[in-house]
């Protein structure tokens, strides 16, 4: 019997058990770590901030998914590996051996550095925590709510819009400001989309910053570093990508924290693989985003069999230069970019309904 330890309850990892319960293997062992029993599918995130979707529906149940696959679920955190040993030390002390191990554990957005945030702040990743608050928020909402948005990349754009459009839906006069702490709001995209995001975000009302440097958050304010105070109710960080801190003391080769692997998805010990945000493919190093954690599932699904087994060759995974990026708007509209041509409308949401509906079926059928 070979143990396989699936890391994290990423995207990967659920399209991995989704394959598994279709193709199953009695001689391959499956243990799932997450501390949830559901993990939200990100590219909804915006839809439930907006009020378009209520929170099951961006939510992939992990429990029922693994029972499907034949898999044991663990809900716990892995904190520790012992690569001789070939044991992943959770956080209560447990140990779990493997013979092969994958790591989907996502990234963080906090600000651990900015006095004030572990209070006051809430990250967007992970997205459980950011969701409950922001309901939270709604169930208690003053008449003028002031939001304000940390990182004005597409991620932070799109929740700037969302969280306009969901506090006015409720009757409410909302000040929504989106923080960039560089020269440029959505520094990368493209001039064409950046023009539109940018007409976007002024005809939802939000406030646009740059060169603001927080500097730390109060109860009902963000700091700024030139001395600017900003009236805040709600704060949240979309600020970068934060790698899991305890993969420093894995031994494992690292960029940046985040776990550098080949084209097959290998780290540098051979019996470890790592998918999604905490990967980064040296042969091909591409933006954290989950269209390539779900185009690298089924070759992870495969080289894992292999790896497992000693039975077949490990496939390459060569993620695409350009992809669709469909970007939600606040309301019921998105604009798409791919390769300079830009589009935007009512209908361009309606397919990004439909692909995300799409994505969640495939758990629930």
């Amino acid at each position: 019997m070979h143990d396989l330890l699936l890391i994290g309850g990423g995207h990967a990892h659920a399209l991995v058990l989704h394959h598994w319960a279709a193709s199953p293997d009695p001689g391959i062992r499956i243990t799932l770590v997450d501390p949830n029993d559901e993990a939200p599918y990100t590219g909804m995130l915006p839809g439930l901030i907006a009020g378009h979707y209520p929170r099951d529906e961006m939510m992939i149940d992990l429990r029922r998914l693994a029972a499907r696959a034949g898999a044991e679920i663990r809900r716990d955190r892995v904190v520790a590996l012992d690569r001789i040993g070939g044991r992943a030390r959770l956080q209560d002390g447990d140990w779990l051996r493997y013979d092969v191990a994958s790591l989907d554990i996502g990234i963080g957005s906090g600000l651990p550095g900015l006095p004030g945030f572990d209070r006051y702040g809430v990250a967007a990743r992970p997205l459980g925590d950011y969701a409950g608050r922001w309901a939270a928020f709604l169930a208690d909402c003053p008449q003028r709510p002031q939001v304000v948005i940390i990182g004005a990349g597409v991620g932070g754009a799109e929740l700037a819009m969302a969280s306009a459009h969901r506090l006015r839906a409720m009757g409410s006069r909302p000040q929504v400001t989106l923080l960039e702490r560089g020269p440029r709001i959505l520094p990368g995209l493209p001039g064409g989309a950046r023009r539109r995001m940018l007409a976007a975000l002024t005809a939802q009302g939000v406030d646009l910053r740059c060169n603001a440097v927080p500097a730390r958050l109060a109860p009902q304010a963000v700091h700024l570093a030139d001395g600017t105070e900003i009236a805040s109710d709600f704060t949240v960080s979309v600020a970068g990508a934060r790698p899991q801190g305890w993969l420093t003391e894995t031994g494992l080769a690292l960029d940046a924290g985040f776990v550098t692997v080949s084209p097959q998805l290998r780290s540098s010990d051979p019996r470890i693989f790592a998918v999604g945000d905490c990967a980064h493919m040296a042969h091909a190093p591409r933006p954290k985003a989950g269209v390539f954690a779900v185009r690298q599932a089924p070759v992870l699904a495969q080289n894992l069999r292999a790896a497992l087994t000693g039975s077949g060759d490990l496939r390459r995974y060569d993620p695409q230069r350009d992809y669709l990026k469909l970007i939600s708007l606040g309301g019921k509209a998105a604009l798409a970019e791919r390769g300079g041509i830009v589009l935007q409308g009512g209908w361009l949401w309606r397919l990004k309904d439909r692909i995300d509906r799409g994505f969640m079926a495939q758990f629930r059928d």
